[in-house]
């Protein structure tokens, strides 16, 4: 079993488990800044990513890296979780409300895979999960790092999310940003088994968001939020995003 942060590990029985690869011996890079974006190594801790998204080490145009930290509030887990949790045990899991898969989606994270025949592969995160707690990578295939382009970094951004309990899990999650070139992009997370994105080429007025929102694929009931409730929930947060980056 690959090993990152363990958290998963120390909270749910393993009884199949026969040995560990700890990941974190690596020593890959916790953030790399480039031209090309910000590259997170998927052994990079969350409090890591959290200090560096609030602090003087993010280039002044990235106003969008502060979303990693609005981000990890929808997680349900405390400052103690985040100094050994990673980026990429948190996306690898693929739990609908995965707080970095939310901040991925958002900012159009692809994830760079090495795969277990030796080749390596990137795909957006958003296809990366195939369920609520599934994910499309093979037996043996390591996820080595999120990817994050600087355009997108660069966009207005913004989430907003829900939980029926004041401290209880995101029930939904949505981003919405505007790039440079005037595109807007929606994220649905939580709310959905697979993250939904919902592009389009100028930011859409109430009615085309409202249906684009409510169409989407993939909502579903659980203890935390029936489907309709989650359906609808979604929309008036879409509108909340949209109404602020318009402004």
């Amino acid at each position: 079993m690959l090993l990152a942060g363990g958290t998963w590990l120390m909270s749910d029985p393993q009884p199949g488990a026969t040995g560990f690869v700890d990941l974190t011996t690596l020593g890959w890079p916790d953030l790399e800044v480039t031209p090309e974006g910000l590259r997170i190594g998927a052994t990079c801790t969350i409090a890591r990513l959290v200090a560096w998204a609030g602090g003087p080490e993010v280039p002044p145009e990235w106003s969008a890296a502060e979303l990693a930290v609005d981000a990890v509030h929808s997680l349900l887990a405390g400052p103690g979780v985040w100094a050994t949790a990673t980026v990429g045990g948190n996306v690898c899991r693929a739990y609908a409300a995965g707080a970095l898969i939310s901040f991925a989606v958002a900012l159009d994270g692809v994830a760079h895979v090495w795969t277990a025949d030796g080749g390596e592969v990137r795909l957006p995160v958003a296809q990366l999960i195939t369920g609520d707690g599934t994910t499309c990578l093979r037996r043996g295939d390591v996820l080595r790092a999120v990817e994050l382009p600087a355009a997108a970094l660069r966009s207005r951004a913004r989430l907003h999310r829900i939980a029926l309990a004041e401290l209880g899990r995101a029930a939904a999650v949505v981003t919405g940003r505007v790039d440079d070139d005037g595109t807007a992009v929606f994220g649905i997370t939580a709310a959905t088994t697979v993250p939904a994105v919902l592009r389009f080429p100028v930011l859409p007025g109430p009615e085309d968001l409202a249906e684009a929102v409510a169409g989407a694929a993939g909502y579903y009931t659980d203890p935390l939020g029936p489907e309709d409730w989650r359906r609808g929930v979604s929309v008036v947060l879409a509108e909340r995003a949209r109404a602020e980056l318009a402004a």
